[in-house]
């Protein structure tokens, strides 16, 4: 049903396997050309190979976590802490593996991040899963952990440090198919505001890299102005109803990343400028919008759904600490493509634009397929059947 993206000559040419670096020439060569390629990686992504092959977890299960968020003001934070909340840690500590998860909150204060991370430490977790944060400001904090025997687990987005281990959709190539699938709905022709998500941290930006460049392939599209919706539908409701009303002039599509684009399609509705089409990712209340009406855009986008990306870095992390050994820093996973045929096999016609909540895709087509990530481990094993 879903289509997992293969790379459009576009955005690369496939190279030999062999060329790649250690860690990356131990996994599929097909995964190899089409998520680790220079040409369609960015170029900050770690990729070298994991500081923590040989890695053997300070005590046995179960064992304690913490969670440092840096953020909970969006639906996208929501549906991950309800996914770990409600099914992963019950699920976990049924199976003898968990004993609780500490979690914290940051508010996007990086300093407040890193002290809460060095307190999870201190206070004895045996891992830490961190979320979207800033690409380097954490690197000395990852290393405190290290030092002591505790890995980072970065999710949804990178960070820099030699020493953690990072899981998330390829952000680059996801964010050139939303432009290129918007520029070609647009004819090659028109003007595009692009809505960040919160600049400076490393999904969005990886992602703001690739949207550029697929808008690009058109060198008749224009960016007409950039905002910064920070992946929440109020602010980004907000920050496009200002720039609508400072720019009358005309606007052809709205390129938007998830979590806000149901914030700018009521931005949109309430200008009085049209039925401009806006990129759709994983809400639900988008996706019902578009589910009843078929020709606003041509596919969506799937480029971070929460439960599963809660999912495949809990089992990254639970693979480590059963020493399986990842061999790379950054698990990547293609972006998946919801065509309206796909969607109204999955939402019925009474769906609720005012749904907060996300598509799930599935671990199935969304990395944590166990076939997908033994291909990842050195010494791969089912993860719930692990007995010390």
């Amino acid at each position: 049903m879903f289509r997992s993206l293969t790379m459009t000559s576009a955005l690369i040419a496939v190279v030999a396997t062999a060329g790649f670096a250690e860690g990356i020439d131990e996994i599929d060569p097909a995964v190899a050309d089409r998520l680790y390629n220079a040409e369609m990686l960015d170029p900050m992504q770690p990729i070298g190979p994991s500081a923590w092959r040989d890695f053997v977890a300070n005590n046995p299960p179960p064992w304690k976590i913490g969670y440092a968020s840096s953020y909970a003001g969006n639906t996208w934070r929501a549906a991950v802490m309800d996914e770990l909340q409600n099914t992963i840690i019950p699920e976990w500590q049924s199976l003898g593996l968990l004993s609780e998860v500490v979690i914290t909150q940051s508010n996007l204060n990086d300093s407040q991040q890193i002290q809460q991370m060095r307190q999870l430490v201190d206070q004895g977790v045996d891992a830490i899963i961190v979320c979207c944060s800033n690409p380097t400001a954490l690197n000395a904090t990852v290393k405190y952990a290290a030092d002591k025997g505790v890995p980072v687990f970065s999710l949804t987005g990178y960070l820099t440090s030699e020493y953690a281990i990072n899981s998330s959709v390829n952000y680059q190539v996801g964010g050139f198919e939303i432009g290129k699938d918007m520029a070609e709905q647009l004819g090659g022709q028109g003007r595009v505001l692009v809505v960040e998500g919160i600049p400076g941290t490393s999904g969005s930006d990886s992602q703001h890299r690739g949207v550029l460049a697929g808008l690009a392939t058109a060198p008749g599209i224009e960016v007409a102005g950039t905002v910064a919706g920070m992946w929440t539908d109020q602010v980004a409701q907000g920050e496009v109803q200002k720039w609508l009303a400072t720019n009358p002039g005309q606007l052809d599509a709205i390129v938007v990343q998830s979590a806000a684009e149901m914030g700018v399609l009521r931005a949109v509705q309430q200008s009085g400028r049209g039925n401009i089409p806006v990129a759709i990712g994983g809400e639900l209340g988008a996706l019902c919008y578009w589910r009843n009406n078929p020709d606003y855009i041509r596919n969506a986008y799937q480029v971070w759904p929460p439960a599963d990306e809660i999912q495949l870095i809990w089992n990254v992390m639970m693979r480590t600490l059963q020493g399986q050994g990842p061999k790379i820093q950054s698990i990547l996973v293609d972006p998946v493509k919801l065509t309206h045929e796909d969607l109204v096999a999955l939402m019925d016609e009474d769906c609720s634009v005012d749904s907060p909540d996300w598509l799930k895709v599935g671990a199935d087509r969304w990395g944590a397929d166990p076939a997908y990530l033994d291909n990842f481990f050195l010494n791969p094993a089912d993860p719930r059947a692990y007995k010390p």
